[in-house]
């Protein structure tokens, strides 16, 4: 096939097939059909929708009309008020990188900064600098290696970003909701609850990739890329930042496989890498393999796919195992396990003799099996993951211990903060126990490092109770109702389709 390239800079086909592109995921997941302007979409939101520049909402709008153009001039839309929105939208108090610069230090003579760091890029001068390596505990004891950028590596990174965006949101599934614009953990959550609930969900695979971020194989990002972008200086810087590697105790490593977690371009690129390894694959195998219901929700790397049928479930399984190895992957096997879940799971498992249901964990909560208490129909519980649970008192306890001698009025607004955030993830209907037995545990926490103070040593329960009534937020359901989310987000006024 022949192709021309317009003034925008795209390659386009003298003749597009009739059918382009897939359809969508959501009328499977039992999503509720688009209404009024569902066939248009929204501007990239990496920034601002209203600060999306003419030239990128002409490329996204290239890239919605065709799923084969390829985009050989993006460099340009990499501007001086491109870096400057990118710049603003950074982390005010992350830690600086290698070079010491932190956010509010490059601030001062910005628009200079700005333009000699537009002219590099430009140029072909910029030079990215290696990352500094540290590390952050999970909840499992082990530690998880973060990256750290140079303040003006992170600039480009997230102008970069914003400009694939612009393409790749037109090509991105429904089920994925990973680091993605206008969508968080939440949406992927009601999509779960909505698609087990409605749909004939009798089994569930909880899939976990091994240190995906790690083992990503440049080759591949390269060469997925290479379906939408044909501008070779973006490509080279891509590649840049993948190889310059990290700094660590004073030693150089450079980056041989896999995206540095913690670098601002690392999320699109594992979006874009998943989309072309699993969506894409998944979806033609739910529509050319699965005699039954499937449903599939992917977070970032984490993923849950459910399914009618065992036999489905279990050949899915095999397949999927062969297509990570395709792609230099494999399947965690601790982590990934297929278990019996759904609405007929209690009596199938009792029958077996097997007791309860098992459980599976999504996005920070356990889910598991039960039944409505008024209507007695099967509903989904969910609760607070035990571990992530006891991680984080034992960080506030750190963290008391360190503030102990601060003013009282000091150390509750920082409790107070510290609970609204925890209940701003996990206040989710059915969660009630677990967020008491957090609340009550860090009452018991402060009240134990108050008494440690020497002319508070005798502080009891009931005159501490004045302080849990005015720094404790009321525990309440910030994020009820997940099937009446799920469909206010996907019926045209929704902002991410």
């Amino acid at each position: 096939m022949h192709a021309d390239e317009n003034s925008d800079g795209v390659i386009v086909p003298e003749k597009r097939p009739n059918k382009e592109g897939l359809p969508s995921a959501e009328a499977v997941e039992g999503r509720t059909p688009p209404k009024g302007n569902g066939g248009e979409t929204a501007a990239a939101r990496t920034l601002r929708r209203d600060t999306a520049s003419n030239g990128l909402i002409a490329v996204r709008r290239a890239a919605r009309q065709s799923k084969i153009v390829r985009f050989t001039a993006l460099l340009h839309h990499i501007t001086i008020d491109l870096l400057k929105r990118s710049y603003l939208s950074l982390e005010r108090d992350s830690a600086p990188g290698i070079d010491g610069v932190t956010w509010q230090t490059y601030g001062e003579n910005l628009e200079e900064k700005l333009k000699d760091l537009h002219d590099k890029v430009h140029q072909g001068s910029y030079r990215a600098r290696p990352a500094r390596r540290t590390y952050i505990p999970k909840a499992d004891g082990s530690k998880r290696p973060l990256s750290i950028l140079c303040l003006e590596d992170k600039i480009v990174q997230q102008a970069v970003a914003t400009v694939l965006e612009a393409i790749y949101e037109e090509d991105f599934h429904g089920f994925s909701y990973g680091f993605r614009p206008g969508r968080g953990q939440h949406d992927a959550l009601d999509a779960l609850h909505a698609g087990i609930l409605r749909k004939q969900v009798n089994w569930v695979l909880d899939a976990d990739i091994r240190g995906f971020f790690d083992a990503m194989a440049h080759s591949w990002i390269i060469r997925f890329l290479e379906h939408r972008i044909a501008d070779k200086r973006i490509l080279r810087l891509i590649a840049k930042w993948l190889k310059v590697g990290t700094v660590e105790d004073g030693r150089r490593t450079r980056g041989v496989c896999g995206a540095p977690q913690g670098a601002v371009i690392s999320p699109i690129l594992a979006n874009v890498y998943l989309h072309y390894v699993f969506d894409l694959w998944v979806h033609r195998w739910r529509l050319t393999k699965a005699s039954g219901d499937m449903i599939v929700i992917r977070y970032a790397d984490d993923t849950i796919v459910g399914f009618q049928h065992e036999h489905e479930a279990r050949a899915f399984l095999d397949d999927l195992k062969e297509r990570m190895r395709k792609f230099e992957l494999a399947l965690h096997p601790d982590k990934t396990r297929l278990i019996r879940f759904g609405r007929h799971a209690a009596k199938q498992r009792e029958k077996l003799g097997e007791g309860k249901p098992e459980t599976f964990d999504f996005l920070g909560f356990t889910h598991f099996c039960t039944r409505s208490r008024k209507w007695g129909t099967f509903v989904i519980g969910r609760k607070t993951i035990k571990k992530r649970m006891r991680a984080k008192l034992l960080a506030i306890k750190i963290e008391l211990r360190r503030i102990m001698h601060d003013p009282i009025a000091k150390t509750g607004a920082w409790v107070k903060q510290m609970l609204k955030g925890h209940l701003n993830y996990f206040a989710v209907s059915g969660n009630h126990p677990s967020l008491w037995w957090f609340f009550n545990k860090v009452k018991r926490l402060w009240l134990a490092s108050l008494k440690r103070r020497s002319q508070m040593a005798r502080l009891s329960w009931e005159r501490f109770i004045p302080f849990v009534a005015r720094f404790f937020p009321p525990i309440r359901t910030i994020h009820p109702l997940p099937c009446h989310r799920f469909d206010a987000r996907t019926q045209g006024r929704s902002p991410v389709r």
